[in-house]
């Protein structure tokens, strides 16, 4: 199938043609059902109802995406004939979407994977006014199956001579980026939901967009530190200094410069909710908090000519506030003859049992409990604990946990003990988690 047709610019006019149709939609949340029933009178209308399906819930992704992510007009071209349809999104962010695997139980992030593997091509075309995001079908039996070969993404960027802003970052914390990134999304997409739950609400709406934008710059600019999820090489690689690096540049375009204060101050919010317990979201981690102003605070100075300010570790900070005590029975642990530490979902050490206070040379539980887990493991690793930790309440990662795996712990007199380690994790009933970990050396 091709369509020879110009780009169609960024929010044209209503425009019914014989070969298709064009519309400009508002940034609201009706405008995804428009956009649908828009491709279904199109489709029904040339007998191409085979299309109908899997064209409606595409278009229904793609729109969408475009509306919580740019928070502009949006327009819709469609065109069909006997090879099948196109269907163009255009908006006003030159951001490029970006395909990621994320975790099963992730809130978000796996939309493009579901338009990869439904239609026969798509892409990208990136202009000065924002970007359109086209998909093609030949056929509606949705097509690559799932976990067969995906549909590649074709880009064709313009030139761009807006101008960008060079943020400097130092000493950046790679694996502890990835998990703000998740973490950051699975906030923003509750903080949304709650927001709209009661009514529309347009400036909030727009504050997601702009939020979503700062988030999607940072990770297009930072690298992914690849330590990936195979256990054997997750423990070798998850350590300081091959997780960090001494310097990545960001390049902001002028117009996403505010849009770190809107992170800043949408997530500020979204927090206070949930540490309220009103959101779903898992407690926030002090480092992952520290590391979003500290990208916030980066942008804004350097904006206005200051030299960079390197990422400090944070792991000394204080559990997270705001947080009410577990309902759950300590003594399991404490009283256990085996070598146990249990932590919340703050990371905090709530019980450890006397087997374990002798590994670790304590004499009191009093010395641990209300202490972080850090406390207890070396520097070196620490990012890649709290990045973990994160993870795994945040898209449920958790590629070492039930299993047996040898890593050193700090003891009270700062010697190190080399360990073998085995965490499982419980789902109490009010959401909440709880860790346990038996040691043995």
């Amino acid at each position: 199938m091709t369509f020879t047709t110009g780009w169609m610019g960024y929010n044209p006019p209503v425009e019914d043609h014989a070969h298709g149709v064009h519309r400009s939609f508002d940034a609201h949340p009706a405008s995804v059902g428009q956009a649908r029933r828009l491709v279904r009178e199109l489709l029904t209308g040339a007998g191409r109802d085979d299309l109908v399906e899997t064209a409606e819930l595409v278009v229904t992704e793609v729109v969408t995406n475009a509306l919580v992510h740019t928070g502009t007009r949006i327009g819709v071209s469609t065109w069909v004939d006997a090879d099948g349809l196109r269907v163009e999104v255009t908006d006003g962010s030159t951001h490029l979407p970006t395909v990621r695997n994320n975790g099963a139980l992730a809130g978000t992030g796996r939309g493009l994977m579901l338009v990869q593997r439904m239609v026969d091509r798509w892409g990208v075309d990136s202009h000065r006014a924002g970007k359109t995001v086209w998909f093609e079908l030949d056929t509606g039996d949705g097509g690559a199956a799932y976990g067969d070969a995906l549909v590649d993404l074709q880009v064709l960027s313009r030139s761009d001579d807006r101008g960008t802003v060079r943020v400097e970052l130092h000493n950046v914390p790679l694996l502890l980026h990835l998990a703000w990134h998740q973490h950051a999304e699975s906030l923003l997409r509750e903080y949304l939901l709650c927001s709209l739950g009661d009514g529309l609400d347009l400036d909030g709406l727009q504050a997601h967009a702009a939020s979503s934008d700062a988030v999607a710059l940072t990770m297009a600019h930072l690298p992914d530190p690849g330590v990936g999820d195979d256990p054997d090489r997750l423990m070798a690689a998850a350590i300081e200094p091959g997780v960090s690096s001494d310097c990545e540049v960001l390049s902001i375009p002028h117009e996403s410069l505010t849009h770190f204060q809107a992170l800043c101050d949408t997530l500020d919010a979204a927090l206070a909710l949930a540490d309220a317990g009103v959101l779903l979201t898992a407690p926030t981690q002090p480092e992952i908090r520290a590391f979003r102003r500290w990208i916030c605070d980066e942008v804004e100075r350097q904006s206005r000519g200051e030299a960079p300010v390197p990422w400090v570790d944070q792991s000394e900070a204080a559990p997270p506030a705001g947080r009410t005590p577990l309902e759950w029975a300590t003594e399991e642990v404490s009283t256990s003859p085996e070598a146990l530490i249990a932590a919340d979902d703050t990371n905090g050490i709530i019980a450890v049992s006397r087997s374990a206070l002798d590994l670790l040379g304590y004499d009191d539980a009093d010395e641990l409990v209300g202490r972080r887990l850090v406390w207890i493991i070396p520097p070196r690793l620490r990012q890649a604990h709290t990045a973990g930790f994160t993870m795994h309440l945040a898209n449920g990662r958790g590629p070492l946990l039930e299993r047996p795996v040898s890593v050193p712990a700090l003891r009270a007199d700062g010697t190190e003990i080399i360990l073998e380690l085995t965490v499982k994790s419980q789902s109490l009933p009010d959401g909440r988690h709880v860790f346990v970990a038996a040691l043995r050396p």
